[in-house]
């Protein structure tokens, strides 16, 4: 198992950060994820997030429900999850976190799902639509296999709200960087920086911000005040488009945004 706060303090140490990407299992097909995820590692990502395709990805934009319904169509099963973590860190030595609504968590069984994740390899677990008063259980089932425990923190969060998540998560806080679905946009909102100041003063050790980000400008201006950059649909469409190849050459591209200037 290789857990996410290490590698995110060892990058703020050598460089500006951590650049995190994310790509969905089974897009295009389950050898290509897995193909995808070692090219973005061996182009200088730091920290794989693989999302878990589910049939009401509320939080996903165009890009990525496109690629997860693909996958889903291909006849994607949480057991092609727990194959791919264990693929990808058979090859390249970086944290992989699964992202995950919870439902297919809790219909797996959770404890059931945090074994299979660590003996997979895995890091733990980003979970968008779980909130920390809601976590117990996962809580728990993360504390005895010491796996990673992700929660999102949102600009509308309250004092207590961030707090709160802070305590809960373990690896990082995902601040999400503006309301709504994710996607690549042009500018990333300046509430981001907010954000995560508001999250250092209220103690959390280490902050990475996801939702828009798709350029190395984007990645080193998020690094400037965050201890992370997270890439997803920008990936996506990448894979989509040009394959792995194109993937790997967009990470190479996004990670001179960790170069420390």
């Amino acid at each position: 198992m290789r857990n996410v706060g290490p590698v995110i303090a060892r990058r703020n140490e050598e460089a500006a950060g951590a650049l995190i990407g994310y790509l969905p299992v089974g897009f295009p097909t389950l050898d290509e994820s897995v193909d995808a995820a070692v090219a973005l590692v061996e182009n200088g990502v730091d920290v794989l997030e693989l999302g878990l395709p589910y049939s009401d990805p509320v939080m996903d934009g165009t890009v990525i429900q496109a690629a997860t319904q693909q996958a889903l169509a291909n006849g994607f099963r949480l057991a092609h999850g727990f194959e791919a973590v264990r693929r990808v860190t058979e090859r390249v030595d970086a944290p992989v976190l699964l992202m995950t609504y919870w439902n297919p968590v809790v219909q797996y069984g959770v404890d059931r799902f945090a074994d299979d994740l660590a003996a997979a390899g895995g890091a733990g677990l980003i979970t968008p639509d779980l909130i920390p008063d809601e976590a117990a259980d996962w809580i728990a089932a993360s504390e005895r296999t010491g796996l990673d425990r992700v929660f999102l923190a949102a600009p509308t969060s309250t004092d207590a709200r961030l707090r709160k998540t802070i305590d809960a998560s373990r690896g990082f806080v995902y601040a999400v960087s503006t309301m709504g679905i994710t996607g690549a946009r042009s500018d990333v909102d300046r509430a981001a920086r907010t954000l995560v100041a508001r999250l250092g003063e209220a103690g959390s050790p280490a902050s990475c911000v996801g939702v828009g980000i798709s350029t190395a400008a984007q990645v080193a201006e998020v690094l400037e005040y965050a201890e992370g950059a997270i890439v997803g649909s920008a990936l996506v469409k990448a894979l989509a488009d040009g394959g792995v190849d194109a993937a790997g050459a967009l990470a190479a591209e996004l990670a001179r945004g960790t170069v420390r200037q």
